[in-house]
């Protein structure tokens, strides 16, 4: 009960849920194409045996990624491809087109939890990261994905669409769990323990820096598109 009185508990949860918003939606499109070639009433047998696999081995990952990230060096490791991460999501990115569709049940559940599974790594970096080595928020995290991932995918990106500033949003959170990791390194901690200043000099030039080049590598994207 202590746990859910603290404002840190609060923080990370709502750090893990806009991380599930943004980075969620893009398997669950994966889960749908893989899907879509199964005869109706076998489509949603693929779609919940698939997720329920999908979020098994995802659980088994960010739980071994939260005891990973408390050997030193790898909180700097995990923040700096977070990092990584959050530029990625700024920057149009269309690779679903070589996913194939499914003809068999087992075959289209085969597919849903190994494409989950090796574009779930975001997601699983960016949930351990956010959860602070906390197991409870972890778990919490995982149930969140669930419906998103089921159900939430469509309109997510109907309304990130229409509202391009949630892509940011997600983006901007994302940097700042994954500079919030890298001070929290141990071999760092001592440093910016000394000079709180430079910690958040660090935080806010990650989340900026992010988002600035996020944005204009987006545009560059644009405009050779738009030449060809």
């Amino acid at each position: 009960m202590e746990l859910l009185l603290q404002p840190e508990f609060w923080s990370a949860l709502l750090a893990i849920i806009v991380i599930d918003l943004v980075l969620a939606g893009d398997n669950a499109i994966v889960i749908g194409m893989a899907a879509r070639n199964l005869p109706a009433h076998q489509q949603k047998k693929a779609i919940i045996w698939g997720t329920v696999g999908a979020i098994v081995i995802r659980a088994l990952a960010t739980l071994a990624v939260v005891w990973l990230l408390k050997i030193p060096g790898l909180l700097l490791v995990g923040g700096l491809i977070l990092l990584w991460i959050a530029l990625k999501l700024l920057v149009s990115d269309d690779g679903h087109e070589n996913m194939k569709a499914s003809g068999s049940l087992g075959a289209a559940i085969w597919t849903i939890i190994v494409a989950d599974t090796v574009m779930g790594l975001d997601n699983v970096i960016a949930v351990a990261g956010a959860a602070h080595g906390d197991f409870l928020l972890v778990i919490i995290g995982l149930i969140i994905s669930v419906p998103i991932m089921v159900w939430g995918s469509t309109i997510i990106l109907k309304f990130m669409e229409r509202f391009p500033v949630v892509i940011y949003v997600g983006a901007g959170v994302l940097a700042y769990t994954a500079a919030s990791m890298v001070t929290s390194e141990k071999f760092l901690a001592p440093f910016f323990t000394a000079y709180p200043w430079v910690k958040w000099v660090f935080i806010v030039a990650s989340v900026v820096g992010v988002l600035l080049i996020g944005r204009m590598k987006s545009q560059k994207q644009k405009r050779l598109a738009e030449q060809n």
